[in-house]
C-alpha cells in the first residue's frame, strides 16, 4: 500500500504539501537529518538520493556535492521536481526502483536514504541495502535513517495532520502504536530498530554504526570496506 501512496496518491504537489504543513518540531527533525548527511559528505562527492520524490533535499546536497542523482518510482513527483530543481544544474532525476538499480558498481561516493525510506519504499530491505552498498564506491558511505522511538508523539501528530488534509487515510487509532502508524485504508508506516539494522548489514563487508540524531532519527551509517580490508 505504501508504494501506491508514494508513486500515485502521495506524490508531486501532494507530497510537497505534507512538508508544507509539518509542525515546527517536525521541520527541525527534517533539517537535522539533512544536516547530519551534509556533515558526512565531503565537497566534490557524487551523491545518490534514494526515493528523492520531487527533490526536496537535493538543493541542499547540491550546494556541497559535486553532483547529485535522485531516483524515485513516481513519474509525477519527478516531473514536478524538474521545476522545483530549476537552476540546480549539478543534479539529475531518474525514474528507477531502488531495489534494482541500473548503475555500475561503485558509481557513488555516498548513497543516502533518509526519512524512513527503508520502511516506506516497500522494497525488500535486504535487497535495498545490498543494492545501495553495491553502487557505493570502496570506502564510500551509505546512510539509512528511520524514526527514533523518542519522536513518536511528534511523528503521530504529523501523520494526523496529513490525514486531516486528505493526504493519507484516516488514522486507525486502535491499531496504531508501538512504532507503527496504521490508516483505515490499509496504509502502514513502520520503523527499524538498531537490532534490525545490524542484522540486515551483518553479511556485508562493511563497517556499521548506529547513531541517534536530534532525538528524532536513528541513522545506520555504513562504510563500504576497501578490497584489501576484506582479507
Amino acid at each position: 500500500m505504501a508504494n501506491i501512496y508514494y508513486s500515485d496518491d502521495l506524490a508531486a504537489e501532494r507530497l510537497k504539501r505534507c512538508y508544507d504543513i509539518a509542525p515546527p518540531r517536525v521541520r527541525q527533525y527534517l533539517q537535522a537529518e539533512v544536516n547530519f548527511v551534509l556533515d558526512r559528505v565531503p565537497p566534490g562527492d557524487v551523491v545518490l538520493d534514494l526515493g528523492c520524490g520531487y527533490g526536496r533535499v537535493i538543493p541542499q546536497l547540491a550546494k556541497k556535492a559535486a553532483f547529485v542523482v535522485g531516483i524515485d518510482t513516481s513519474l509525477s513527483s519527478l516531473k514536478f521536481g524538474l521545476s522545483f530543481l530549476h537552476g540546480v544544474r549539478n543534479s539529475l532525476l531518474l525514474k528507477m526502483d531502488a531495489g534494482g538499480m541500473s548503475f555500475f558498481d561503485g558509481s557513488f561516493d555516498a548513497v543516502v536514504c533518509i526519512q524512513n525510506g527503508i520502511s516506506a519504499f516497500q522494497v525488500d530491505p535486504f535487497q535495498l541495502v545490498s543494492e545501495s552498498i553495491r553502487v557505493a564506491r570502496e570506502n564510500g558511505i551509505v546512510l539509512f535513517s528511520t524514526y527514533s522511538e523518542k519522536f513518536w508523539r511528534h511523528r503521530l501528530e504529523w501523520f494526523r495532520l496529513q490525514a486531516a488534509e486528505g493526504l493519507l487515510g484516516d488514522i486507525d487509532e486502535e491499531k496504531t502504536g508501538d512504532g507503527m502508524i496504521v490508516c483505515k485504508d490499509g496504509f502502514r508506516a513502520t520503523t527499524f530498530s538498531p537490532e534490525q539494522f545490524l542484522a540486515l548489514t551483518s553479511k556485508f563487508y562493511v563497517d556499521v554504526n548506529i547513531v541517534e540524531v536530534d532525538e528524532s532519527s536513528l541513522f545506520c551509517l555504513i562504510r563500504k570496506k576497501r578490497t584489501f580490508e576484506r582479507k
